[in-house]
């Protein structure tokens, strides 16, 4: 493994480097990436507050945070953390088309929520934790990767996987309880 340090116009890149068998770059996470994962886990941190399954997200356009959302328990069943954020980002934005954003979120998005980046145009996706019952990017489905789709969204995964992780089994040890 290698550490390297570089400063870009936009951000400073701290980065583990580690090469594959074939040698191949498989992983650069900025500071940026943390630091906004950060800020969609206080989203989570909101919604276990109030009760409801703690998944945050953000939306993000040149490090500046555009749109906010968290999971609510109501009657809508769209109310999950990446349609809010989305709604609340292109409300700001005054336009659907997300195109150069970049939406972190705590938990791999489902089908829905996969396919509202893929219509909103989001241009990257990055996420904590893996959905093992309904992941869409790449765990069960891969909705926004798909090529057949009128766009493509980037994806990364893993960052603060345990801390999302940690707050969703919490939340659900909590509700097991009573």
């Amino acid at each position: 493994m290698q550490t390297l340090c570089a400063i870009n116009a936009t951000c400073i890149i701290l980065a583990d480097l580690t090469l594959s068998g074939n040698g191949e770059l498989m992983k650069l996470l900025t500071i940026d990436d943390k630091y906004f994962m950060q800020k969609a886990l206080n989203e989570a941190k909101q919604a276990f507050l109030r009760g409801d399954v703690p998944i945050g997200a953000v939306i993000v356009r040149e490090n500046e945070i555009l749109g906010y959302g968290s999971d609510k328990k109501s009657i809508d069943p769209t109310e999950h953390a990446e349609v809010m954020a989305i709604r609340s980002c292109a409300r700001k934005l005054k336009t659907w088309n997300l195109s150069g954003c970049t939406l972190y979120v705590t938990i791999e998005p489902c089908p829905m929520c996969a396919g509202a980046c893929v219509n909103a145009r989001i241009s990257r996706v990055v996420y904590g934790a893996k959905n093992y019952k309904s992941g869409a990017c790449g765990t069960l489905y891969n909705i926004v990767r798909d090529t057949r789709l009128n766009h493509v969204c980037e994806v990364e995964y893993g960052v603060m996987e345990n801390e999302c992780l940690n707050l969703l089994q919490e939340y659900f040890m909590q509700r097991r309880k009573r």
